[in-house]
């Protein structure tokens, strides 16, 4: 008995989410082998945990949780998240939009590991999420103003945090964005070699 294709198991996937939770759901695509759902924002929470325990789904695994901006778009920010399902070797992909204002359900009741994605992408975009158990900011310094990952972050005017060797104390400073200089590497194969080796002359003289 042959096992079924990774496209019938895709299918028959589409088919048992649109059945069962058509009401949490928006949307599913399928490219490339790969499926997105587009859920509503209010039903994540139980739709992962669906997701999770389900016998057809067994995606107990949250492989990541990011956010996305998109700034001229009404709800601006896209929350994402991988699950892997390794007992049926299967991924998914689920996706809820939100704006600046509007929080999204923490997930971090179903998922531990939630806990601090979460943090981060609150930290980095400022998306809330309601029923977090601590939601601070994780990779910024404290006092830090905005959110750095947003498309309309400024690059300058603003200030940093640091400790100072010299003064042997944390200071404040401005944000300095120095280019710093560039040493080439000529013989890399990504750069390619720009100088003149010596004995290429004598290819021009041939060429005359």
């Amino acid at each position: 008995m042959s096992l079924p294709s990774r496209a019938a198991m895709t299918s028959e996937l589409k088919l048992h989410l649109e059945s069962v939770q058509g009401k949490a759901i928006s949307s599913i695509r399928v490219s490339q082998g790969e499926m997105t759902v587009l859920a509503g924002r209010d039903s994540i929470a139980k739709l992962l945990e669906f997701l999770r325990d389900d016998s057809q789904c067994r995606f107990e695994t949250l492989v990541d949780l990011c956010a996305c901006d998109y700034p001229t778009e009404p709800e601006r920010f896209e929350v994402v998240y991988h699950m892997l399902s390794m007992r049926l070797n299967q991924r998914i992909r689920v996706k809820v939009r939100t704006d600046e204002a509007t929080p999204v359900p923490s997930v971090s009741g179903v998922f531990p590991v939630a806990n601090w994605y979460e943090r981060e992408a609150f930290d980095m975009y400022g998306v809330i999420f309601s029923g977090h158990p601590d939601l601070r900011r994780i990779l910024t310094d404290y006092g830090f103003e905005g959110y750095p990952l947003r498309k309309d972050f400024p690059l300058t005017g603003r200030v940093q945090v640091r400790y100072d060797e010299a003064q042997k104390r944390v200071i404040n400073e401005p944000v300095r964005l120095v280019q710093e200089y560039r040493n080439f590497d000529f013989l890399s194969p990504w750069e390619g070699m720009q100088a003149v080796i010596p004995g290429d002359e004598k290819a021009g003289e041939a060429k005359k």
